[in-house]
């Protein structure tokens, strides 16, 4: 029987959303970060481990065919097939995952607006997944939040919340494929939404372990996030 070592990672990039905190002009993912386009530093990262066999990217329809050729051009060949977004990030990471054929594998989930995750940190997050299969169906990273946090409902405060429990999270996101694709299956059928993989598989009661991320690894959101990575490049 095929061990976890010898299973194969996939990584899915969701890539497909409009981006409207960003502002006009050409999409996210395409938008220039040292030279480069956006979407190229994680895929860069991830084509570079030795573990990863498939990278899916999930774009919008009508990104596809420059995609491809900006993949091409970069050398990214360890993307085979393209997963059309869909109207939320959860829609367009499922795409991805019913795309998957190694039902064993491990599947990476990378936003790919997160372009300063480092190859090093990527290949020990795969490593911890490998040996802790019996502990957890999945691992992520965070940081602690630095600021104090207040709950507010219309404007008015309910309460400050304890900040040395909280965790600011990231991607990449690694999970055991069954796992997390059947947490996917049960909340497209209820039709509910979460704001990252993990909590789906949460609610089906899934053993998450966080492990600390990285300050560096920042979601570029705004067009005050480029610059922060600009510099951050610098460093």
């Amino acid at each position: 029987m095929k061990t976890l070592q010898q299973c194969k990672v996939t990584a899915i990039i969701p890539a497909a959303g409009l981006g409207k905190r960003f502002g006009p002009g050409k999409d996210k993912p395409f938008r220039y970060l040292g030279g480069k386009p956006l979407i190229i530093w994680p895929l860069e990262a991830l084509q570079a481990i030795p573990e990863i066999t498939e990278i899916i990217p999930v774009l919008r329809k009508e990104d596809t065919g420059s995609g491809q050729k900006i993949f091409e051009e970069y050398g990214i060949s360890k993307i085979k097939r393209i997963a059309l977004g869909g109207k939320e990030r959860q829609d367009s990471v499922y795409n991805g995952l019913r795309l998957i054929e190694d039902k064993r594998c491990i599947v990476l989930i990378h936003d790919g607006a997160r372009p300063l995750a480092e190859k090093e940190f990527i290949e020990g997050m795969i490593a911890e997944m490998m040996r802790s299969k019996e502990t957890c169906d999945g691992i992520i990273p965070g940081v602690p939040v630095k600021d104090t946090i207040k709950e507010a409902e219309k404007g008015l405060v309910r309460g400050t919340l304890k900040r040395d429990d909280l965790w600011a999270v990231q991607t990449p996101q690694i999970f055991l494929y069954e796992k997390i694709l059947n947490a996917y299956g049960q909340a497209m059928e209820k039709r509910q939404y979460a704001t990252d993989d993990a909590a789906l598989l949460e609610r089906c009661g899934g053993r998450i372990r966080i492990i600390m991320g990285s300050y560096r690894n920042i979601k570029i959101t705004t067009p005050e996030d480029l610059i922060i990575a600009e510099a951050l490049l610098r460093i």
